[in-house]
This record gives structure tokens, C-alpha cells and sequence, in this order.
């Protein structure tokens, strides 16, 4: 298998891999537009835990051997079949349907041929490296932990089920911590943030399938034009937010470590610090989808009905944890106190109980004009800045 150069990039195959996890995100979205309570956000965000881990191993693989190539691109494609297979259980991952396979262990016996397919994969890729492989021993026990915890909680309902997932979401990702960063390597840092800036984008792609997916049943009109355009500017806020100079700066960063420090690193800044962003951007998805309907008069809703409860908390909180992690990833790669990002994540979610007062119309305009005025704010203060990362990219 053909391994990897620092200047290596993205693959085909790789980028045909992650359409998987597109539809696993509007799963996800859809099974908690489903039931939009706390229980409903809280058993969505495990669901983004567990689909999220597995897409992070095969990006730290595929950073070790091209992705396209010999045995690599077999197992890729076995391990997308899997993923594919856990992505349509998603709706029954907690609850099972009438009739059929039983959902939750479809979605368990899923989750575990595609971490199987990745540490078989990884042991091939390892052979000669001793270190790499002692690493892989241990860390097959936490994912067999992660593993079985889930198994286990396919038979169960309720509180024990909840807890079950958290722990085995707490096996497989403190495991990963407890076991340290002796033998893992990225060999591209290029290659590394390119494919969580992807990821990114394919995150931000389905709030903007929420938004048409919010009104496709219904007549257009000017109110759902004005939401669109609104869901659409906020969207497009968290772009810039993220691939004007964030991803340069946190590319580069990775890029000058070395060694462990690299691998630290790509582990907390890359690996789990861009979880709570996908998890934010999922959550502005329902919110976002939610005015939509309300726009729209689903459900009886007219223009001056206001969006409450959960939904509104996903749409505002959601933003707010996409900005705070984005804040913790400048501070981990370049010490970077991003101040104003971190005031408007938490102005946004201070504001939520006045929100609940207003047409749920309204609470997308100021959310959108809030972001906005932040991206204003940051291109005109650091212009200079700005040009330089830019020009040196």
C-alpha cells in the first residue's frame, strides 16, 4: 500500500466515503426533528458521537496509506457498506419498529464490523511498526469496551439505555485518551485538516438541506423566501467563520509540530474538539428546520407563533457551541484567545429565554444579524491579518 506524503491531499475515495456520513447527518437531524425534546437533542447527540468516532478512524488511516489504492480501497469501500448499514438503522437505533430486524442491534452489529474493518485494516497498514502495533492492542480494548457497552444497551430501554451509551461513547473516547499517543502518526497535515475541513462543509451542507427540507410540502411564499435567505446567510456566516482563516491557522500549526506533539495535537484539537462543531451545526439544522415549518403554517403555526422549548434552544445553543469550539481549537493550535467569539456564544445562549417571546421569524433574523455583525467585526479589525494568512496560505 502506497503511504502517505506531508503534501498529500483528499482523495476520491475518500470524499465518496463521506456521502455515507451526509446521510447519517440528515438521519440524525431527521430522527430529532422526530421528537424535538431534550430527550429527543441529548439521544441525537449521541448518535453524532458514535457516527462521528467511526468517521475519525478511517480519517487518521487514511492518513497513513492512500486511501485509493490496493487493499485500502476494498476495505474502504466494505467499511462504507457497514457505515451505510448503520446510517439507515439510525431511526431505530434506540427504539425498534414493528416487524423486521431488530433496530438497535442492526445499528450495534453495524457499529462494530465498521470498527472491525478499521483496526484489521490499521494492523495491515502497521506491519513492521512495533510501536504502532502495541498501540493498536490497546487500543482494540477500548474499542471492544465501546463495543459490547453498546451491545448491551440494543436490549435495554429507558434511563439504562442512555446510560449504557454513554458509556461505552465514555470507553471508546477516554480509552483513547488513557492510552496516550505513543504509535499513532500523521504523516500529513495537510491531508489531516483537509479532510476535517471537509467534513465541515459536509456538516454545513445538510443545515442548508434543512432549510428546503423545512418547505418542500408547502406553496412558496415571501415569508419562506425571507427565512430561507436568513437560513441561508447563517449558514453561510459559519463557513466563513471557519475556512477564512481558522482553517489556515490550525493547518499550519499542525503542519510546524512534530512528533507526539503532532499527534496530540490532531487528537484534541481535530479528532474531538470538531465534534461539538458538527454537533452544533446538526442542532442549528433542527432549529433552523423548525422556523421553516413555522414559517410555512405547518401544523396550524401562523407568522406570529414563536419558536420555544427545545428546538429554539438547538438553533441558538447549537451556534454557540460551534463558535466555543472553534475558540478552543485556535487556543489549542496557536494559543489564540478568540474573545469575541466566545461573548457572542455566550450572548447567544443568554438570550434564548427573550427569544422564546418573539415570531420564530424574528429570532432567525437576529441570530443572522448577530453573526453577521461578528464576521464584520473580524474582517475589518484584522484586515491586515486576515490579508497576510491568507497571502501565506
Amino acid at each position: 500500500m502506497k503511504k502517505m506524503a506531508e503534501s498529500s491531499t483528499a482523495t476520491n475515495l475518500e470524499l465518496f466515503f463521506d456521502l455515507v456520513f451526509v446521510f447519517a447527518l440528515t438521519q440524525v437531524t431527521a430522527f430529532m426533528a422526530e421528537t424535538p425534546t431534550w430527550g429527543g437533542l441529548g439521544r441525537g447527540a449521541l448518535l453524532l458521537a458514535v457516527v462521528w468516532w467511526c468517521w475519525v478512524g478511517y480519517s487518521w488511516l487514511s492518513n497513513l496509506v492512500q486511501a485509493d489504492e490496493g487493499l485500502a480501497r476494498t476495505a474502504m469501500l466494505v467499511a462504507m457498506g457497514a457505515m451505510f448499514g448503520v446510517a439507515i438503522a439510525i431511526p431505530e437505533s434506540f427504539v425498534d419498529l414493528p416487524g423486521g430486524l431488530h433496530g438497535p442491534t442492526v445499528f450495534a452489529f453495524g457499529y462494530l464490523l465498521v470498527r472491525l474493518v478499521h483496526l484489521w485494516l490499521f494492523w495491515i497498514v502497521a506491519r513492521g511498526d512495533q510501536a504502532l502495533r502495541a498501540q493498536l492492542v490497546r487500543f482494540g480494548a477500548t474499542m471492544a469496551g465501546g463495543t459490547i457497552l453498546l451491545l448491551i444497551a440494543a436490549q435495554t430501554s429507558g434511563t439504562a439505555q442512555v446510560l449504557l451509551w454513554v458509556a461505552a461513547i465514555a470507553a471508546d473516547y477516554g480509552g483513547t485518551v488513557a492510552i496516550g499517543v505513543r504509535g499513532w502518526r500523521i504523516e500529513s497535515a495537510k491531508h489531516f485538516a483537509e479532510r476535517h475541513g471537509l467534513i465541515l462543509l459536509i456538516a454545513l451542507g445538510e443545515s442548508i438541506v434543512a432549510i428546503g427540507v423545512g418547505v418542500n410540502l408547502h406553496a412558496i411564499s415571501l415569508p419562506i423566501i425571507i427565512a430561507a435567505a436568513l437560513g441561508l446567510t447563517v449558514s453561510a456566516c459559519l463557513w466563513w467563520a471557519y475556512f477564512d482563516t481558522h482553517s489556515h491557522l490550525s493547518e499550519r500549526a499542525l503542519h510546524e509540530a512534530a512528533g507526539e506533539e503532532r499527534t496530540r495535537m490532531g487528537r484534541s484539537a481535530f479528532s474531538y474538539l470538531h465534534l461539538p462543531m458538527v454537533i452544533g451545526i446538526v442542532m442549528l439544522a433542527l432549529g433552523m428546520k423548525k422556523v421553516l415549518n413555522y414559517v410555512a403554517g405547518d401544523k396550524g403555526h401562523t407568522l406570529s407563533d414563536a419558536l420555544y422549548g427545545a428546538p429554539l434552544w438547538a438553533m441558538f445553543g447549537g451556534t454557540a457551541l460551534y463558535l466555543l469550539a472553534q475558540a478552543a481549537v485556535s487556543w489549542r493550535c496557536n494559543r489564540m484567545l478568540k474573545t469575541h467569539r466566545i461573548a457572542l456564544g455566550v450572548l447567544l445562549v443568554a438570550i434564548v429565554p427573550l427569544m422564546a417571546l418573539l415570531p420564530a421569524l424574528v429570532s432567525l433574523a437576529v441570530l443572522a444579524a448577530l453573526l453577521v455583525a461578528l464576521i464584520v467585526y473580524e474582517w475589518v479589525k484584522y484586515r491586515e491579518q486576515r490579508a497576510e494568512i491568507r497571502a501565506g496560505h
